[in-house]
């Protein structure tokens, strides 16, 4: 007697349609695993996921307009029986601490086989969490970002080269205290100046 088994309804988000199509086509051979969506951005993984309602969300860190995290955040908040996991070719610590702090349930590199991202699949849907050994370790000897959210803030902001005047218009802060915030960042990370803590910042996964 044959026995009907319900699929995971999986939705993949990647801004690298090669790797995006090659993984939905991996996954699609595995009889419990339904690919019901892709996307190429932040915005549209949730638009995808609003029609679609997957049960597991398998989000590339870095994308056009939203970031993984970002999308997961805003999943949690809009779709709580939605599953969220990260993939990513750049795990950095902060990276990996933001993802647990909004609820993701697994981060894995891109170097994981297809049939172990689907076992990971399988395990986020039931609940459990999986994160990548080695990801996890370096996020433990690295430890916590320095830095204060409103510093992070305003790293970012610096980050493209935007001057003070700038940064102090879109945070509705004055220019003075500003550049006490980035004073204050520049020395916690020993940066030369406000450009080269943004770029440490963002190596580290902080911002």
């Amino acid at each position: 007697m044959s026995v009907n088994i319900t699929p995971i309804r999986v939705m993949l988000a990647d801004d690298e349609h090669l790797i995006r199509g090659a993984v939905a086509a991996l996954l699609g051979l595995e009889e419990d695993l339904q690919v019901v969506a892709e996307a190429a951005s932040g915005p549209e993984a949730l638009v995808m996921a609003r029609a679609h309602r997957p049960d597991v969300a398998v989000l590339d860190l870095q994308m056009p307009g939203a970031d993984g995290v970002a999308v997961a955040t805003s999943l949690r908040a809009e779709l709580p029986s939605c599953r969220t996991m990260i993939v990513t070719g750049h795990g950095r610590p902060g990276h990996l601490k933001r993802a647990l702090e909004v609820g993701v349930r697994a981060f894995v590199p891109k170097t994981v086989s297809a049939q172990k991202l689907a076992e990971i699949i399988r395990t986020v849907h039931s609940g459990s969490r999986y994160v990548d050994p080695e990801l996890a370790a370096d996020a433990i000897s690295v430890g916590d970002s320095p830095l204060t959210g409103r510093e992070a803030e305003l790293l970012e902001l610096a980050e493209g080269g935007a001057p003070i005047a700038e940064i102090a218009k879109r945070s509705s802060l004055t220019p003075g205290t500003v550049r006490n915030y980035l004073s204050a960042a520049v020395a916690k990370l020993g940066a030369e100046n406000r450009h080269a803590a943004a770029r440490i910042a963002r190596a580290q996964g902080w911002l």
